[in-house]
């Protein structure tokens, strides 16, 4: 039998779910185009005014919201509320080095917290667990969106963020940690430093992981399992649309993650068409926030590939759930939960002298952690120059990728002529990790 959070509104039969998305949606949709210009702008642009919203199928005249309309706003221009109403702001990377921001007023952060507690206990978690929060604290928005979360459900939450990995383990036996909260590479590294340390973390308390931030696999969750002892539950969020706490599945069902729709409205769409598909079929997730003052976003294209589920699920919820993550209908490439894109990386790159406009990026899975090795020309002046002065290049294109990006990489100076052409769309990434 299921332990909800909020009941009465995750198992609101269909009809009367619907009945307040639309309510929330015309409310929402007003509400932007009274206070945000980029919306007004767009709305009259497709000749759509916001009284002309009178059922979900019109959510369909409205104009998509991009990750690039975000950095074009950068860093206020799409709030909807005065910045006197701010109360936090946190902040993805972008690809300029501008990071993509969001605001959130005192009701966000409410509603946030209570969506993170009705997260934890799809999960299985209780008011009684003692919750080892090893995502990172700061403009990140796991660490505190799992905070709060864990807070408003009454548990008890170790704030320990991430790193340093043998007090981790040292702190999760003594303080008999019940649910684990991080990356799920990083739970495969504290299992494997736990063995290390002659630790049998498999017979701790723990007894139920909830992993994302980054893409993992039905096989990586066995391992996982095998190696903690816990059920490992996927849960999925993204900054622009709050954080962690979009999406989780059920400890019941692990058939697909339930996406809380009496604050999101969620599309599947062909990314080339941008038509929506048919129920169950693949395509990128698209979502409506219909609660957030913040920073409301219509028709958000999350560049997600996933396909929709609203079969009734075991557990009771009514609320659709999305598949796995299967990939991205951009290039952006997720390491240790940091976004990055190529031309995030091409940027500094191209500021580097002696370096040729020819590079891949080659990300891998080592001791269960990821990897980015940048590969990258450079001219045959500079190749054929001493081995320390190529060295000091290397490290200092590792240092501005640390400092621009936050992730680690290992720079390597390749030969002229030697990285693959291509005569159509240049393949820029090599992904070897086995999600």
């Amino acid at each position: 039998m299921a332990n909800y959070f909020h009941e009465e509104f995750e198992t609101l039969p269909r009809a009367a779910l619907e009945a307040l998305q639309l309510k929330r949606l015309q409310g929402v949709v007003a509400r932007v185009y009274a206070n945000v210009p980029f919306y007004r702008h767009a709305f009259d642009a497709a000749g759509v005014r916001p009284e002309e919203i009178k059922n979900l199928a019109d959510l369909q005249r409205l104009p998509f919201t991009t990750k690039q309309d975000m950095r074009d706003s950068y860093p206020y221009g799409l709030f909807a509320a005065p910045m006197e109403e701010i109360v936090r702001i946190h902040a993805s990377s972008g690809t300029t080095g501008k990071p993509t921001v969001v605001g959130y007023t005192q009701q966000d952060v409410t509603t946030w917290a209570e969506l993170m507690a009705r997260s934890f206990m799809a999960a299985g978690a209780h008011k009684g667990d003692i919750i080892h929060n090893a995502y990172g604290y700061g403009l990140f928005t796991g660490g505190l969106g799992a905070h709060y979360g864990a807070e408003k459900l009454g548990a008890s939450v170790i704030p320990i963020s991430g790193g340093n990995t043998k007090r981790q383990i040292m702190i999760m036996q003594d303080f008999g940690s019940t649910v684990l909260t991080c990356t799920p590479s990083y739970s495969l590294y504290l299992a494997e430093e736990a063995a290390i340390e002659g630790v049998d973390i498999k017979g701790s308390r723990l007894r139920v992981g909830i992993f994302g931030a980054e893409p993992w696999s039905e096989a990586m969750r066995a391992e996982i399992e095998a190696k903690l002892g816990l059920d490992a539950i996927d849960i999925y969020g993204l900054s622009e649309i709050m954080g962690p706490g979009v999406a989780i599945e059920c400890v019941e069902g692990k058939q697909g993650l339930h996406i809380w729709e009496d604050h999101f409205i969620p599309e599947i769409i062909n990314p080339e068409t941008c038509q929506p598909v048919g129920e169950g079929e693949k395509g990128e997730l698209v979502i409506t926030t219909i609660t957030k003052q913040g920073i409301p976003l219509i028709r958000y294209r999350t560049r997600d590939i996933t396909s929709l589920d609203r079969t009734p699920c075991v557990c009771g919820r009514t609320h659709g759930r999305i598949a796995r993550l299967s990939g991205r209908s951009d290039d952006m490439i997720i390491i240790r939960g940091v976004n990055v894109f190529p031309s995030q990386i091409e940027s500094i790159l191209m500021r580097s002298e002696g370096v040729e406009p020819h590079y891949l990026l080659i990300v891998d899975r080592k001791d269960n952690l990821d990897t980015l090795e940048v590969q990258v020309e450079v001219n045959e002046e500079l190749f054929s120059d001493e081995i320390k002065v190529l060295q000091s290049l290397g490290r200092k294109i590792e240092k501005e990728i640390k400092d621009v990006l936050g992730v680690t990489s290992t720079v390597k100076l390749v030969e002229p002529k030697t990285l693959q052409r291509s005569e159509g769309k240049a393949k820029r990434v090599q992904d070897t990790r086995k999600l």
